[in-house]
């Protein structure tokens, strides 16, 4: 499941991708508004997403963020990823982050880790093929 922070995360960044390109940065609080999370939230997850490379941020009297790359370049998975962390439901079958289950008697005959590799495989498909632009495209369509 999606935790609250996650969330967040992707509300802000679609809200950042719908900033026309060489627009100013947006204040904090702009985005905190408009993508209704909590200002002190959001302090937190920008700072995440900016070290991961997601987004810049700029100081001052006119500083804010900005999206760090165009937004058909950055996916939802990217975003998740930078929160979350793997996409794998048990550490079994994490690309990134494997580790064995405790309990598991032969992991290559093991019926739960062969489905769990379908679903990481499918939700990696789906999320690193949409792209923050993509996402933006479909909401103001339904719009």
């Amino acid at each position: 499941m999606l935790t609250q922070r996650s969330r967040y995360a992707l509300r802000s960044l679609l809200f950042l991708a719908t900033a026309p390109a060489g627009s100013a940065p947006i204040p904090m609080t702009r985005i905190a508004a408009e993508a209704n999370v909590p200002r002190k939230f959001l302090e937190l997850i920008l700072a995440d997403l900016r070290e991961a490379g997601l987004v810049l941020s700029h100081r001052g009297k006119h500083g804010g963020y900005l999206l760090a790359r165009p937004a058909h370049l950055i996916s939802l998975g990217d975003i998740i990823r930078t929160i979350e962390g793997p996409l794998a439901l048990v550490p079994c079958v994490s690309r990134t982050a494997y580790r064995r289950c405790a309990d598991c008697k032969d992991e290559a005959a093991c019926a739960i880790r062969q489905a769990m590799a379908r679903v990481r495989d499918e939700t990696a498909r789906i999320l690193d093929g949409t792209s923050l632009a993509d996402a933006t495209a479909e909401r103001l369509v339904a719009a």
